[in-house]
């Protein structure tokens, strides 16, 4: 069975439900993990995304912030969350596949605009979380081998994973310490990042465009925020990695566009 699995940081999944039928109609995915639901758990649009053809829905919300969700057509098992880094914030869920592959869709922390931890707490915490992450995935060595870990991990490690390295080194979601946080977690459990995995690591990649940018596709100021990683016994199952650009152009976009993979289970 293979199995097409999206993330997305939909930014208000009541407000672009829309947006998610389109990309239902055009990319066909099989699971669809959200990231900034926007939604109280009692007010998530659930009987309007089982019509779009997810019976098996999933759910982690909070009002304005956050938020998580895994939608899929196929049964899933022990739907689970995580209190990550101490907050109550909704950031994590969890799903088992039929196979006993693991899911887990996560939207670490943006970590606000200034890197430095003692002046802006929310980039600490963006650390902290990340750190936990890292703790998390080396408690789980001796665990079942197949993972799937996803999600808007707000960070950019690679030079080419933003439109200008060099200018990008102070600005968060690109910082040293980011990346050198995020490259641990990679290195937990030997990761494979799919995206790089079919993407040359010198071609531009991006997931993300800032609502800033009059023209996104003119100026092309992107950063590749979103990911989809998998464990070394799921690498020779991925058959493909695709990014919905076009999802940036329809009418009120979400800054992030839903990056895919395409995986034999």
């Amino acid at each position: 069975m293979t199995l097409r699995i999206a993330s997305w940081n939909i930014n208000s999944v009541r407000i672009r439900t829309q947006h998610l039928k389109r990309l239902v109609t055009e990319a066909a995915p099989d699971i669809i993990c959200l990231q900034e639901t926007k939604v109280m758990d009692e007010l998530f649009p659930l009987e309007d995304l089982k019509a779009l053809g997810f019976p098996h829905i999933y759910f982690s919300g909070q009002k304005s912030y956050n938020g998580v969700a895994i939608l899929s057509k196929i049964k899933l098992d022990i739907f689970n969350c995580m209190k990550m880094a101490g907050s109550d914030d909704k950031r994590h869920i969890s799903a088992l596949l039929p196979d006993g592959t693991e899911l887990h869709n996560f939207y670490v922390p943006a970590g606000g605009d200034i890197p430095d931890p003692e002046v802006n707490p929310a980039y600490g915490f963006k650390l902290r979380f990340v750190e936990h992450m890292t703790e998390w995935a080396t408690s789980e060595k001796k665990a079942n081998g197949k993972k799937i870990i996803l999600g808007d991990f707000n960070i950019a490690p690679l030079p080419h994973d933003v439109w200008s390295h060099k200018q990008l080194l102070g600005v968060v979601s690109h910082t040293p310490a980011e990346v050198e946080r995020l490259d641990a977690l990679k290195s937990s459990l030997n990761w494979c990042d799919a995206g790089r995995h079919f993407v040359d690591p010198e071609t531009k990649l991006y997931s993300w465009w800032s609502y800033r940018n009059r023209d996104w596709r003119a100026s092309n100021r992107g950063r590749r925020l979103d990911h989809i990683w998998v464990t070394p016994k799921l690498a020779p199952a991925l058959k493909a990695y695709s990014s919905h650009e076009v999802a940036r152009d329809w009418e009120s976009p979400s800054d992030h566009v839903p990056v895919m993979i395409d995986v034999a289970l």
